[in-house]
């Protein structure tokens, strides 16, 4: 019995599908707090846009933010203005970027190969695990991605479909509004050098483009990247402050040219984008052996559909690791272009033999390492779980629950393996949309406590009382964000020592009331530790309070007093 592709399927097989993908990606919005790595960040800067109505320059507390444009915050912030909730606002703008992209992907593959690519195209990129993993995660990258994609998009229709200027200042404005997004934004302009190529290999007629349309594709970045930039300049320089100096220059300049050149973090080896692509691309990337070849084989024919799509991608890998910084996310806006380019082969491929072996494998591991991993941590002795969860606040409760989930997953993608019988490719979409299901309503639910510091925080209140102030010091952005009441702190990034004179003066204006939270690692040598209080842990580390009565009389920090606590 042949499989049966896309195309000869029952006709609600494909909208059945495309529910399942959507309900997918909208499955835990609202369930849980924004986590760590820079969820907390960016929505307490988009917080405090609402509160203060100061939305050219996003801050950190009372510091300015000077590692990422405001754009993605602006989105976070209006959708709040929308929904008023932050708990479904922070992942809105990532949301709908994943719709958008899945939609232009769908329509880009239409465009260049015919109706028959669509599905292929837009299935093959939710079931790529990196695909999904940021749609449901509140950073900037699935928004980056949403506006590369709507920037290809419009360029590819222009170079090979309608030279119209609208079409090519669309283009630049989103690659403009991407730059002013993240740096990289720019990446789509990238795709006029394999048409160049293209241009001068290909034998194809292509449209003819006029020298006057530059000035159009010009206005539009300058348009897209102005939004922001220059109103901001403007503020900037026509202001004595030296804070929004520095914070023009940081933007300007460390921020993207240094940021690329000279990494100071995440540094690694050339060949690390390998190792990103054959796992948060599986299962995409297990065609390799059979794409790879015959993409080949349409680039010495310079078709330009191909061309353009592959070469474009293969420059943005270059790019990312021709520079000594590096993470899997920098390559993240490739992957769109690269599911449309393996969509009008899909079909064939899914005919062979050893393709559907691979892909149904891929599946039987997914499901048994899910099944497995569920099980063990149901049936661990609890000393061996503890030092699993050391340092993370979560209890046997906690593992007990992701461990049910786990093993739920694992039994609902045995049985549409079962049910789906030879067609890999529904199994696919459906085990995928499953496993998206369980992360939102199940596993991000449970670890949101602890890892926000949400249940950290109600201990703090609890403890304190609510009549006490508090202040934080040596504390990160879900600490501030969780905070039950409004709290006082000196900076996320001043020296130690001015951060622990402020503290002491702060402290000695009301000690019976006034209480301070801070890393224990980061605990001065003015506190008397009998006083302290282990208020316990979470994102691997240990905390403690301290009463304003714990100061130890006529005690003051060492001005070369330091505490290694970095920005994690």
């Amino acid at each position: 019995m042949r499989p049966t592709p896309f195309r000869h399927a029952p006709r609600w097989q494909t909208p059945l599908l495309a529910l399942l993908l959507v309900w997918a990606l909208l499955a835990g919005l609202g369930l849980r707090e924004p986590m760590p790595a820079d969820e907390p960040r960016f929505v307490l800067a988009a917080r405090t846009m609402i509160e203060t109505g100061q939305w050219l320059f996003p801050h950190r507390g009372i510091e300015l933010y000077a590692e990422k444009p405001p754009t993605f915050m602006w989105l976070q912030a209006a959708s709040y203005r929308l929904v008023r909730d932050w708990q479904v606002a922070f992942l809105l703008p990532s949301l709908l970027a994943a719709l958008l992209t899945l939609w232009l992907s769908g329509d880009l593959a239409r465009r260049l190969w015919g109706r028959r690519a669509v599905p292929y195209a837009v299935f093959g990129l939710f079931v790529c695990l990196q695909f999904a993993l940021q749609a449901k995660r509140a950073q900037i990258d699935m928004v980056l991605v949403g506006m590369t994609t709507l920037s290809l998009w419009a360029l590819l229709r222009y170079l090979l479909e309608k030279p119209s200027a609208w079409l090519l200042a669309l283009g630049t404005f989103a690659a403009g509004l991407g730059t002013v997004t993240k740096g990289v934004g720019f990446l789509p302009l990238l795709v006029f050098l394999p048409w160049l190529w293209v241009r001068v290999a290909s034998r194809r007629a292509l449209p003819a483009h006029r020298g006057l349309h530059a000035l159009a594709g010009v206005a539009g970045f300058i348009a897209g990247a102005g939004v922001w930039l220059v109103p901001m300049l403007a503020v900037a320089l026509s202001s004595s402050d030296p804070a929004l100096h520095a914070y023009a220059r940081e933007m300007l300049f460390k921020q993207t040219g240094t940021r690329y050149a000279n990494a100071w973090h995440h540094v690694k080896p050339a060949w690390y984008y390998l190792q990103t692509m054959l796992t948060l691309w599986l299962p995409g990337v297990l065609l390799a052996p059979w794409l790879l070849p015959a993409w080949w084989r349409r680039l010495r024919r310079a078709d330009p559909r191909y061309a353009l799509l592959l070469g474009w991608a293969l420059l943005v890998l270059l790019f990312f690791s021709a520079s000594p910084g590096k993470r899997e996310v920098y390559i993240f806006p490739m992957l769109p272009a690269l599911a449309v380019a393996a969509a009008p082969l899909l079909s064939g491929l899914l005919r062979r033999r050893a393709v559907r072996v691979v892909l149904w494998v891929y599946l039987a591991v997914l499901a048994t390492v899910a099944g497995v991993l569920g099980g063990w941590l149901l049936a661990a002795s609890p000393e061996r779980v503890q030092a699993l969860v050391d340092g993370r606040g979560m209890d046997i409760d906690t593992v007990a629950q992701l461990g049910r989930w786990l093993i739920g997953f694992a039994a609902i993608a045995m049985v549409v393996m079962i049910v789906a019988r030879r067609r890999v490719a529904v199994a696919l979409v459906a085990v995928t949309a499953a496993l998206w299901t369980a992360y939102g309503m199940g596993f991000m639910p449970a670890l949101s406590p602890d890892s926000s510091a949400r249940a950290l925080m109600q201990r703090v209140g609890e403890r304190i009382g609510p009549d006490a102030e508090l202040a934080l010091l040596g504390w990160r952005e879900q600490h501030l964000l969780q905070a039950d009441r409004p709290v006082t702190e000196f900076g996320f990034k001043r020296p130690w020592v001015e951060q622990w004179q402020h503290a002491h003066a702060w402290l000695l204006e009301a000690p019976d009331r006034r209480w301070l939270f801070l890393r224990k690692d980061a605990m001065g040598p003015c506190l008397d530790p009998a006083r302290v209080i282990d208020i316990g842990a979470s994102n691997r580390r240990a905390w403690i309070l301290a009463p304003g009565t714990a100061w130890i009389a006529g005690c003051d920090v060492p001005a070369t007093w330091s505490a290694d606590v970095g920005e994690d």
